[in-house]
């Protein structure tokens, strides 16, 4: 189980470990992942955290997610990604670089956010 308090976020903590039971053969490609929901449950997270590390899993090539069916164990550069071009490979992984700013710079706003509330009150 992830540790929480290592200071890293909660959702590629828990991202991590999914990716090490993968690489490590607990999870072979195909194993259904748990929901979000359960999720929540095992790691005692919010359905956002959840939600979180089922995409980054999904965006490093470790989860296949099928609409009302859920998610499955994958190796990156296995199955249907196998068999991508070159440059969808080069723009899949641009996007994911994308995602990933995005999701900095959107932390870092709610941190300013939360600073300039407090400066405001501290007023």
């Amino acid at each position: 189980m992830a540790d929480f308090t290592a200071g890293r976020a909660a959702y590629l903590q828990i991202a991590d470990e999914f990716k090490r039971k993968i690489r490590d053969g607990e999870l072979a490609p195909g194993d259904k992942l748990p929901s979000e929901a359960q999720l929540m449950t095992d790691h005692g997270v919010s359905r956002t955290v959840a939600r979180q590390a089922i995409s980054r899993l999904r965006e490093d090539g470790y989860a296949i997610s099928h609409q009302g069916k859920g998610s499955f164990a994958a190796l990156p550069g296995e199955g249907a990604s196998a068999k991508r071009s070159p440059e969808f490979e080069q723009i899949t992984e641009y996007l994911s670089e994308v995602r990933r700013d995005v999701r900095r710079l959107a932390e870092r706003m709610d941190q300013l956010e939360e600073l300039v509330r407090q400066q405001a009150e501290g007023q």
